[in-house]
């Protein structure tokens, strides 16, 4: 196997490398002690096209490929780790699987303006009951004529916090909809932020990251569309557990970049 980097992707590594060099390591300091999302560099980084590296370029991206985008996570996780999370976040889990399960509305709609960076994803799965087995998700969502009524909530929502963050994609389970095991079945669906029901909670206080918000969200018959949907009827467990495994890959990226940060500042 050939594991030299392409030229484009030699280009991709160079460019967010020296980004982390000027533009985020003189402000990782600040960042971790005030908490404060530091908007203004994750408008340059997509600016940049550093959201949207694998997606076509029709939907927002660079055209690029995956390589590429672990390239760049682990480069600007050399200099912060919560950038890389945002990476993470966004586009390996929020932008991918609107890529892979959303119809084109929803692309149209949601992928674009994220691959382009002007809008910030979540991901919404953990709840007080459901940790490791994910699959135990209480959160509720009703089919009532043309609109799905959610009620429930999510912990440990990365990013949810931030002004510009748009969207959170969530599992619920569907009472009297069952699978052929006579389950309820679990649904992915896309609930923008801002709408009534929608809240909140505190940033959770972490020991790092401080930079990247974390939150509890609580659905309190909280109503969407019939078409915020996202993907198959009875496939959204399996949906988030698909792109959850280019969520790891994007953790290890972010890993080795903060590994090689620790062995750069310790020679």
């Amino acid at each position: 196997m050939d594991f030299k980097l392409t030229e484009e992707q030699e280009m991709i590594k160079g460019m967010c490398r020296e980004f982390a060099d000027e533009v985020i390591a003189p402000r990782a300091q600040e960042m971790e002690t005030t908490g404060e999302p530091p908007f203004d560099i994750i408008r340059k980084m997509g600016e940049l096209g550093m959201m949207g590296i694998p997606f076509p370029e029709e939907y927002g991206g660079g055209g690029g490929d995956w390589v590429g985008q672990m390239l760049c996570i682990e480069e600007l996780s050399r200099a912060d780790g919560s950038l890389g999370g945002l990476l993470d976040v966004t586009t390996g889990l929020v932008c991918q699987e609107l890529y892979v399960f959303g119809t084109e509305g929803q692309k149209q709609r949601w992928l674009i303006p994220m691959a382009q960076g002007r809008e910030i994803g979540t991901f919404g799965l953990t709840e007080s009951e459901a940790g490791s087995d994910a699959g135990a998700t209480q959160t509720t969502a009703v089919l009532d004529s043309d609109k799905w009524l959610i009620n429930g909530s999510k912990l440990f929502i990365s990013l949810i916090g931030y002004d510009d963050a748009s969207i959170v994609i969530i599992t619920a389970r569907c009472p009297g909809i069952k699978d052929k095991k006579g389950r309820d079945m679990i649904n992915t669906f896309i609930v923008p932020k801002g709408t009534p029901g929608f809240k909140v909670g505190a940033d959770y206080d972490k020991i790092g990251w401080s930079a990247l918000s974390t939150n509890e969200i609580v659905f309190e018959n909280c109503c969407i569309p019939a078409e915020n949907l996202l993907g198959q009827m009875g496939r959204g467990f399996a949906q988030h557990l698909e792109v959850l495994q280019t969520g790891r890959i994007c953790v290890a990226a972010m890993s080795v970049g903060l590994a090689q940060a620790c062995f750069d500042t310790s020679l």
